[in-house]
């Protein structure tokens, strides 16, 4: 048994480590019914929505992903063996994985409420960790999520994560200003709320000596050379006491590390009442979340520096640690002060890496012939 261990968080205080401005390397959609496409079809277009929106309108209708198949990494590798068959180069990273797993280790510093828990499963291949979540664990944890009682009048977990997915219906638009219809704008808070549809950009970035590919769903820039002109969108119960104060600042820790790692400079709060009630619009430069933080602006939960410094040397001791095939489990038992880093299976890949990657990469490797297009593509 491998352990890192979290504290004392003094050692990773100071200046943050080298970050790598994040580039979008690929993308790839899901459309309404959620099939698979190498393309931008689902890209959507942020245009404020009205503030009185009633939240919960459709909620009889949401059209939701069921999610309770494992997908393991297999659109992330699919578009990354399209990428290498394009331009005839491996993509060569030290970590591959979805950006939910780096916010969850890069969190864990100032993460230590019920629910900080986390289990991620990982495999070296070519000299890459590839990272994924335990799908059984995230069941489980939403299975005791769900069990948990409610207080009566208040509203489910069901219907406040539909909050999330309404106001992105709101505040979004299929393109562009300017081509689309003022009759589809003006009735947006009557459509049917889909989250099957999905963007999602492939970036390349690094923190400290780790360098990562990361696949999220999201949207980007039009000129694929800019800076990263995405907005993240999120909401959030209005502010009236203390206690909501220190809630809202424990969700700004993640409202920035999702931001932080793709490059977002900014981030849209929907704020709502507790009725699901669309209140007020605000907008955050992600860039000054930290400081707005630690300098005054709220109790100060958390450093970003801290945060990066922390993610940096645990990326850098996993690179020493997992370095053979096989099944690891990396885990963090709910408030513990370790992760632990263990084999789960001795050979092997299981579904973390599809068959058909393995096979390219493989194919690749031994005959020089990158440039070829993978099968099926």
């Amino acid at each position: 048994m491998n352990r890192f261990e979290i504290y004392p968080l003094e050692r990773f205080s100071g200046s943050s480590a080298a970050i790598r401005r994040p580039k979008e390397i690929a993308y790839f959609s899901y459309d309404d019914d959620h099939q698979y496409h190498l393309d931008d079809r689902s890209l959507r277009y942020y245009w404020p929505p009205r503030l009185g929106a009633d939240l919960s309108k459709g909620f009889d209708t949401f059209k939701q992903l069921d999610d309770t198949a494992d997908d393991h990494l297999d659109s992330l590798l699919q578009t990354l063996m399209a990428l290498e068959g394009e331009t005839g180069m491996k993509c060569e990273a030290d970590i591959i994985t979805w950006r939910g797993m780096m916010t969850k280790i890069m969190g864990t510093p100032f993460s230590n409420m019920g629910g900080s828990g986390f289990e991620m499963n990982a495999t070296n291949f070519q000299g890459t960790i590839f990272i994924e979540e335990n799908h059984e664990y995230k069941l489980e944890e939403r299975k005791s999520q769900h069990s948990q009682h409610t207080q009566p009048g208040a509203p489910s977990q069901d219907l406040m994560s539909y909050w999330g997915y309404k106001f992105e219906t709101l505040s979004l638009l299929p393109d562009k200003w300017a081509p689309t219809s003022r009759d589809y704008i003006e009735h947006r808070e009557d459509l049917i709320v889909n989250n099957h549809a999905q963007y999602c950009s492939i970036v390349r970035t690094g923190i400290g000596k780790a360098k990562m590919i990361l696949g999220v769903w999201d949207c980007k820039p039009d000129n694929k050379d800019d800076p990263i002109n995405w907005v993240e969108l999120k909401t959030s119960a209005e502010i009236e006491s203390e206690r909501d104060m220190l809630k809202y600042e424990r969700k700004l820790l993640k409202f920035w590390i999702q931001s932080f790692l793709l490059g977002v400079p900014k981030i849209i709060v929907g704020f709502r009442s507790k009725s699901g009630i669309l209140h007020r619009i605000e907008e955050l430069e992600t860039r000054n979340i930290p400081g707005m933080v630690k300098r005054g602006g709220g109790k100060g939960t958390w450093d970003g520096n801290l945060c990066i410094n922390f993610t940096a040397s645990f990326l850098d001791w996993l690179k020493r640690t997992v370095t053979s095939d096989g099944v690891w489990r990396i885990r963090r038992k709910d408030r513990s002060p370790v992760i632990e880093v263990f084999k789960h299976e001795e050979t092997g890949y299981a579904n973390i890496l599809s068959h058909e990657f393995v096979a390219w990469r493989s194919r690749t490797a031994s005959d020089g012939s990158q440039g070829a297009k993978p099968s099926g593509s």
